[in-house]
């Protein structure tokens, strides 16, 4: 493929090949959320779908960073997952009373910004819980419906709900500064934004790993290959 030099990045001598696949999506968004959690200079973060590999790579960013991280789960063994992590705030949505107990983590931790995977009701149900002048950014749609919003949080306690794309993020920066942290991203790659795969198969069988990846996405990515 031939495309412009601006477009590309540079790969470390010490990334694989197959990190380096994976490394445009999950790893440099897990990154760009959480640097706006740092510049913004937020106490703590809550977020959606923390299960999923992106998810995790904000538990370990916040880890690294000495920034509670809120993570909202739907599923027990999930719960598991992220304990076996060292995540000491998760709440799992399929539990009675679960927006209580997020709401009441938001309010003592100070999670004033918010990163939502979901969508649909979820987006409302975590602005909600979060304290006044909050953010929550939205970076996907795995609910399949639009986002929804309670009136009252925008009016009255002043919170936004935002739309986060990776690639309107990466042009806000300059030519210097991406490289910068295409720098920073790759040296975690090994480690906090580490891609796990639970496999390979060849690009004729496409739609046969689409179908694999999306019976289990939280045990790994499924990476298609030409050899």
């Amino acid at each position: 493929m031939v495309t412009s030099a601006q477009l590309c990045i540079p790969l470390r001598k010490d990334v694989s090949l197959e990190q380096g696949a994976a490394l445009l999506v999950n790893p440099f968004t897990a990154w760009a959320l959480m640097d706006e959690a740092r510049s913004g200079h937020h106490r703590a973060v809550v977020q959606t779908a923390a299960a999923s590999a992106l998810g995790r790579m904000i538990v370990r960013l916040g880890q690294r960073y000495s920034i509670p991280v809120i993570n909202l789960v739907r599923r027990a063994e999930q719960v598991e997952l992220l304990r076996a992590m060292g995540s000491e705030h998760v709440v799992n949505s399929s539990e009675e009373k679960f927006a209580e107990q997020l709401r009441d983590l938001c309010r003592k931790l100070g999670a004033t910004i918010g990163f939502d995977a979901i969508a649909g009701e979820m987006s409302a149900i975590v602005l909600r819980a979060q304290p006044p002048n909050a953010r929550l950014l939205v970076y996907g749609g795995l609910s399949l419906a639009a986002s929804q919003v309670d009136p009252a949080s925008l009016i009255f306690e002043g919170k936004r709900l935002e739309g986060f794309w990776l690639s309107g993020w990466l042009r806000s920066n300059n030519m210097i500064s991406q490289l910068r942290i295409a720098s920073q991203v790759q040296k975690l790659l090994g480690s906090d934004l580490k891609t796990e795969f639970r496999g390979k198969l060849p690009l004729q069988n496409a739609a046969q790993a689409l179908q694999q990846y999306a019976a289990n996405m939280t045990a790994g990515k499924v990476l298609l290959v030409l050899w």
